[in-house]
């Protein structure tokens, strides 16, 4: 329970059908700001206490549990290690595989409780074959499959999403009815740990050596500017390159090494194939030839045509139909057929 609308309908709706619920909620920071951390909307103290209030006007018991550590060495640990390396991290996938699916369920099985139930717009179905298969949600707006593509079969065996069968509208009404005080909270709309959305600063004070100067390079190779690190960047950005130039240019490499930054023409951002590492197969085996599938490269893309088999070591090829813009390494890609995810992974 995050305190927010979506997990507080979730709970309210199990425990209104029958369920014996328990309400768990993650401290993942030292209120006193002990550690440096400052928290946005969400997963404040306040947070905390709405999640409280909701399990106490519904009726169950709710436990605070202190995931700091969890925390850092998993979700912000990544995070910084990735910028620093040239890459984009995805931390809300960590977040969701490495704690609230991983260890979470650990300590919700200490309780006594078979599932864990989130307000993740998602679905969760058994195929005909025995297998769990994840699915997008009802309201393709909010929909979170794209974050929950790491879950394995053991994992989805005991997961629960209520509101993944909903649109949050109908959320909303389902809060007012159930006479939540939170009915009317607004969602959070940025990273938990980066509340002003200043990535830079945030990933140079956990990591001070990625403050380096560097080149910005055109791709013929020609210096054609400076920057402060490489951890300011991410493939496709157009803003703050600190350069001019008689068209846009966009960010097409990053290479931690040299600690070069390549820029040059949106035409230049297009790539029609890719590859993954640390695949996980959803709804299959791993394919060892062509399947046709789309193919969601962030969380706002639009889902592109392509088809993807399996390679060794747990990594996949993917082919695009078209080509597709700002492929960028350390976020996710994942693979649908219709409303089923087949699989995701990292991509290289």
């Amino acid at each position: 329970m995050s305190g927010g609308v979506d997990s507080s309908v979730a709970a309210a709706l199990l425990a209104e059908q029958g369920h014996d619920v328990i309400g768990l909620s993650m401290q993942l920071y030292d209120a006193g700001g002990n550690n440096g951390l400052s928290f946005g909307t969400c997963c404040t103290l306040d947070d905390l206490n709405d999640a409280r209030r909701v399990a106490s006007v519904v009726g169950f018991p709710h436990y605070i549990l202190n995931f700091e550590r969890q925390f850092q060495e998993t979700v912000i640990s990544n995070f910084v290690e990735e910028y620093a390396s040239g890459r984009t991290p995805l931390p809300c996938a960590h977040c969701n595989s490495e704690l609230k699916f991983s260890t979470l369920l650990e300590r919700a099985h200490g309780f006594g409780a078979a599932v864990v139930a989130t307000g993740h717009y998602a679905q969760v179905v058994r195929g005909a074959n025995g297998r769990w298969l994840l699915k997008r949600s009802v309201d393709r707006d909010k929909d979170q499959s794209y974050f929950l593509f790491p879950l394995m079969q053991d994992q989805l065996a005991a997961a629960m999403f209520p509101v993944g069968s909903l649109t949050k509208p109908q959320v909303r009404r389902e809060a007012r009815r159930l006479e939540l005080q939170v009915a009317e909270k607004p969602d959070s709309q940025e990273i938990c740990f980066v509340p002003d959305g200043d990535y830079a600063s945030f990933v140079a004070k956990k990591a001070p050596r990625v403050a380096q100067a560097g080149a910005i390079v055109a791709e013929s190779g020609e210096r054609i500017g400076t920057h402060a690190g490489i951890h300011r960047f991410t493939i496709g950005q157009r803003k703050g390159l600190g350069v001019s130039a008689p068209a846009p240019l966009y960010v097409l490499k990053i290479d931690a090494d040299s600690g070069d930054v390549v820029v040059g023409p949106r035409s230049s951002l297009e790539r029609t194939t890719l590859t993954a590492s640390a695949v996980n197969w959803v709804s299959m085996d791993p394919p060892a030839t062509w399947v046709p599938v789309t193919a969601q490269i962030r969380y706002r893309h639009a889902a592109a045509p392509g088809r993807v088999r399996a390679l060794d070591g747990w990594r996949a090829e993917l082919e695009f139909d078209s080509p597709q813009a700002a492929v960028t390494p350390g976020q996710a890609v994942v693979f649908y057929q219709d409303d089923v995810v087949v699989g995701g992974g990292w991509i290289e």
